[in-house]
């Protein structure tokens, strides 16, 4: 049922309700197409204006905003803190978490780890304000003009909460079967950050998790046997900057240049492109 209280009938069911977070990473508002260009447009200039930025939280986001940051705006200060001492998503092989942090460091990013910020709602994100002082809980004063959130992420539940109380896991997510069903529900999947599964939550992952939705949905039509999702060795790659990044694939740490190729030059836009069967403008 929609908050209008129209109501749709269904045999299957694919929820994929995502996760919401802090702007610029998110964009969550009910805005037109053009709104929300216009929005990044303004971050764009409020960035352009600062002389220091200081980006919130270290997990991938952050790590990739603070080298992009500094790599298109080499002449600003550019301040990464981070409530844990190892960078990026603990789910990466450490060599990798600490290779992002060595590429931080020689372009320029001024790392203040294991600390977290103090009164962090009362800060004014992603607007201008020259010479802001704020403080961390061990006492250390980071001066800004800018401060970008990269932290926050939290699913988005509140479509099933209410319907799907027992299958909830602690964050939020649905708890799945190996067939990405709702435990109890054989007719509802669960696709991306909602999913409880054990990986990092990525736009691969959910296209992963669609094909196996999908099939399954085909499949228990058709009477066949249901696919299984497996989460394997984890794949990721972290932009830092278009001229660098780190990451691995399928377990094994890859070449910085390889990362460079594969998605820092152009943000995987080509993937997107022939996944959709069209063609770049």
């Amino acid at each position: 049922m929609l908050e209008d209280g129209q109501e749709f009938q269904y045999s299957h069911l694919i929820l994929c309700t995502g996760t919401d977070g802090p702007f610029p990473g998110k964009y969550t508002a009910l805005s037109s197409y053009q709104t929300a260009i216009e929005s990044y447009q303004d971050l764009l200039h409020q960035i352009q204006s600062a002389g220091s930025i200081l980006v919130v939280g270290g997990g991938a986001t952050g790590v990739e905003m603070a080298a992009e940051l500094k790599t298109e705006f080499p002449g600003k200060k550019v301040v990464l803190v981070h409530s844990r001492i190892a960078l990026a998503n603990p789910e990466l092989l450490s060599s990798v978490r600490q290779q992002a942090k060595e590429v931080l460091l020689q372009k320029g990013v001024e790392l203040v780890l294991g600390q977290k910020l103090c009164d962090l709602d009362s800060v004014t994100m992603n607007v201008t304000r020259r010479d802001q002082v704020l403080t961390t809980d061990r006492g250390t004063e980071i001066q800004a003009d800018l401060v970008i959130c990269c932290t926050g992420q939290k699913v988005n539940s509140a479509a099933y909460a209410s319907s799907l109380p027992d299958c909830v896991a602690e964050d939020g997510s649905l708890q799945v079967n190996a067939h990405l069903q709702v435990t109890s529900y054989p007719n509802i999947y669960v696709v991306g950050d909602c999913a409880n599964t054990d990986e990092p939550k990525m736009a691969y992952h959910a296209g992963l998790h669609a094909a196996v939705a999908v099939s399954n949905i085909a499949n228990s039509l058709a009477g066949k046997d249901l696919c299984s999702y497996s989460t394997g060795n984890v794949t990721m790659l972290l932009a830092m900057g278009h001229d660098d990044g780190v990451g691995q694939y399928n377990g094994f740490r890859l070449p910085r240049c390889a990362v460079v190729l594969a998605k820092s030059k152009d943000l995987l836009l080509w993937k997107s492109w022939k996944e959709m069967d069209q063609k770049s403008p």
